[in-house]
């Protein structure tokens, strides 16, 4: 027991490890988890799973694939697909089944599958990968409309490409005699109303026992997982596999219901996903059997290639004719399709399936998938974000700041952010504050920031920093406190002084961003330097003109803000990271213009006030 518990523990930290250093160095994480499955299962035999977990290897995989695809279900809301929902229904009912189609005959005739194996294998291989797809959007900065898609045929296609694969078994049992046809009609009839219907009417009564206020704040996050776990599990007692699709249309309908809790509960979902992602996937990959893989010859390269350059390209691209999108999208999105957890749990499970009933090849389907799976990782992984920027499909080419609050002091810094080339957005649910914004040709957003609305019309992954900028500073630090979960505390920032009240009249430690200034500066105290000719300087510091001259011919007062790395990396000075700027950096500072008596350096450059 003692040694499971540390493998289990290596597993975790491997696992969490693995996200991490992706993190850190800008590379998809599937990729690092594959590497540590791989080191931690066939290279170094440390790791065993099947024999290490014995009976409930299979369930821990099954419950938690449904976990996965529950949270991926409740991130998609109907708003978000405006616009591409014809394009969305195609690829899912029209680009879905010229995969399975294509994928088996690739199956058939170049890997040399029977024709039982090639038609569940053409099946598994229509799931797309939300764990994977995921993360590769965040580090892309893809735009809207590809990334909705890719997003949604992920999600969706996931569940019912398992389906595909039930059926396809079941029918070979029929053909065999194993079942008789009238069952398999009246189960799969069944099996949908109870997948659909029952996934819906779980949504429903959870909203409505959420919102009736029959479920206490503290217990919300528990019951949901209990009752995806449950809704799961009935359902797969009357069609295997079913269960997937019935966890993800409960997602969806939680995700359009109006939940005032639900994004506290999508966190909590986010924090489970990411913990059995990483664990999943590292078990999954040191199942593997090398030997599998060695074993399957040049026709399963054949079978690969295929399924990259022929199959996925071709059934796209006819499923999206005449669905508004443009070449590029399609383009893109017809190449970007790689498969995860789901695709290797269930090749895994009806391999074995298969060849229980006598079809010997059918232990091949998840060395066959893992194939395809490792290929799509590392080949759509690393080329999403270079095609992107190819095909001009990327939201932004820096990270920008969202100024939440219209005013004279907001508008000034948006025009000097905007003359330094950084994407900038003021929200301010005021049309009046933000009427000289409009004039002055800087993005603006008219609602309220923190509404459903501006969830989904605000393209958030363009924008790293936020400030909050009212005359507020409650309302300044509710916006730090909702938005820092997107984008982290330390790129929250706002301004006013509410660290330094007096205890009674302060907030939480736990409530708010970080102070743009120190000391803190209320609205009013930068209104009125502005009145006295305050402006936003930007320097861009060289050799001659390091950070020591620059502090040398500024006036006494001046708050250097932020400075901006000629790679686009935004840096606060009140934030964490380099401790002063270098050379090459641009510096943008707030104060009054340089004293008469403090000549500038002869090498200073130009600056714009």
């Amino acid at each position: 027991m003692t040694g499971l518990i540390f493998k289990l523990a290596v597993i975790g930290f491997s696992g969490i490890a693995s996200q991490w250093i992706a993190w850190r160095i800008r590379i998809p994480a599937i990729a690092l988890l594959l590497l540590a499955g791989l080191l931690l299962g066939p290279v170094s035999g440390y790791v065993n799973p099947q024999e290490d977990l014995g009976s409930v290897y299979k369930p821990i995989i099954a419950l938690s694939v449904a976990i996965i695809l529950f949270e991926g279900g409740l991130t998609l809301n109907f708003r978000e697909i405006r616009g591409t929902s014809s394009a969305v229904r195609a690829i899912i009912l029209i680009g879905g089944p010229l995969v399975w189609c294509l994928s088996a005959l690739s199956a058939h005739y170049a890997a040399g599958l029977s024709w039982p194996s090639a038609i569940v294998l053409g099946a598994i291989l229509v799931v797309t990968g939300p764990t994977v797809i995921m993360p590769l959007l965040r580090q892309a900065q893809l735009s809207h409309r590809p990334a909705a898609l890719l997003r949604w045929e992920a999600i969706v296609n996931d569940p019912i490409g398992a389906l595909f694969a039930v059926i396809s078994f079941e029918i070979y049992l029929v053909l065999h005699g194993s079942h008789g046809a009238s069952d398999l009609a009246l189960t799969l009839v069944l099996g949908a109303l109870i997948a659909v219907g029952g996934g819906y009417l779980a949504g429903v009564a959870v909203a409505k026992a959420f919102v009736g206020g029959n479920v206490p704040e503290f217990l919300k996050a528990p019951i949901l997982l209990v009752v995806v776990l449950s809704v799961y599990a009935i359902s797969d007692l009357v069609l295997e596999e079913s269960g997937l699709l019935t966890v993800t249309v409960m997602g969806i309908t939680l995700a359009n219901s109006k939940l005032a809790s639900l994004s506290e509960l999508r966190r909590f979902k986010e924090t489970i996903t990411v913990l059995l992602v990483s664990g999943l996937f590292i078990l999954l990959t040191a199942s593997l059997d090398l030997n599998a893989l060695y074993s399957l010859g040049w026709g399963a390269a054949l079978f690969v290639a295929l399924i990259l350059f022929v199959v996925r390209p071709v059934a796209i691209m006819i499923a999206t004719i005449g669905r508004g999108l443009s070449l590029s999208e399609r383009l893109l999105v017809s190449w970007i399709a790689p498969r995860g957890i789901v695709a290797v749990a269930v090749s895994g499970l009806f391999g074995a399936a298969l060849a229980e009933n006598g079809i010997a090849d059918g232990s091949q389907l998840t060395a066959l998938t893992f194939a395809v799976v490792a290929s799509t990782i590392i080949l759509h992984g690393f080329s999403l974000a270079p095609l992107a920027s190819v095909f001009g499909l990327k939201s932004a080419e820096k990270p920008g700041i969202m100024i939440v609050g219209g005013s004279e002091w907001s508008d000034a810094l948006a025009q000097k952010l905007k003359d330094i080339e950084l994407p900038v957005l003021i929200v301010d649910s005021n049309y009046n504050h933000i009427k000289r914004s409009r004039l002055n040709d800087i993005p603006v957003f008219f609602g309220e920031v923190l509404s459903e609305t501006a969830h989904h019309d605000i393209t958030l992954n363009r924008y790293s920093h936020l400030i909050a900028a009212t005359d507020n500073d409650a309302y300044n630090s509710l916006v730090c406190t909702e938005f820092g979960r997107e984008l982290g505390r330390s790129h929250v920032f706002q301004i006013g002084s509410v660290r330094e009240e007096n205890e009674r009249q302060s907030l939480s430690v736990t409530v708010g961003g970080r102070p743009l200034f120190k000391p803190g500066r209320e609205f009013s105290e930068l209104r009125r330097q502005m009145w006295n000719g305050w402006t936003f300087q930007s320097t861009r510091l060289t050799e001659e003109f390091n950070y020591s001259a620059y502090l040398d011919t500024r006036a006494k007062d001046t708050k250097l803000l932020l400075w901006v790395k000629p790679n686009g990396t935004i840096q606060f000075k009140e934030g964490r990271g380099d401790p002063e700027p270098a050379i090459d950096d641009i510096l943008l500072a707030f104060g009054p213009p340089p004293e008469v008596d403090k000549k500038p350096h002869s090498n200073s450059p130009t600056e714009k006030f």
